[in-house]
Formats: C-alpha cells, structure tokens, sequence
C-alpha cells in the first residue's frame, strides 16, 4: 500500500465531506486534474504553496485504490507526482490530519506514511 496526500483547507474539506467528494482546489481546477503528493514529497508542498495559510487539512489516501485515474507525471525538478484525473471520493481518504505552523508559517505534516 502506498500513500499519497492532499493539502487543502478545512472548508474545502468540509465541502467534500458534505458533497461527497473533492472536486478539486482552484489549481486542481484550472490544471484539470487533483495534485497530490507522495510521502517524501509533500513537506515540500507544503513549504512552496501554502507557507502562511492557516486551516489546513492533509488527507492521506492509498494511491492504489484510485486505480487507472491516478497518473504519476513529471512536475517539480523532473520528479513523478500523482495526479488525479477524477473527483476523489471522501471514502477514499484513510486519514485526515489538522495542519500546524512553525515559527516561519509553513505547515507542519510530521512524519508521513509511504
């Protein structure tokens, strides 16, 4: 099992929940798939695109179970990110986690899963 992860913000999170389903964040939208991270990945995520932003969730979720919708691409520095090319379903996240600041305002995730 591998896992791979979501940042978002927790009203994001609590619409998906409510709907069902994460149909994506501003980005994921306009990029036209949903970017996730793997395990060593995703501190850094965090420091690029959501250094300061408070009321954050990480999701984690089992990358096998997206089946032929998830796509590992090339992005940052030439290395394969997943990449959803569908809705993920809130049955499909195994875990959900409350995101923190250190003292230069990026989110802290801890130790992650691979």
């Amino acid at each position: 099992m591998t896992l791979i992860y979501k940042i978002l913000s927790r009203a994001e999170w609590e619409a998906a929940k409510a709907a069902g389903q994460f149909e994506g964040s501003a980005v994921d939208l306009q990029d036209g798939f949903i970017h996730l991270s793997a395990a060593d990945q995703a501190q850094e995520t965090a420091a690029k695109w959501f250094k300061g932003q408070t009321g954050l969730v990480l999701l984690g979720v089992e990358a096998e179970s997206l089946g032929q919708d998830l796509k590992w691409e090339a992005s940052r520095g030439g290395a394969l990110f997943p990449h959803l090319y569908r809705p993920l379903l809130v049955g499909e996240v195994l875990s959900q986690a409350d995101l923190e600041l250190d003292a230069d305002g990026v989110p802290q995730l801890g130790v992650l899963s691979i």
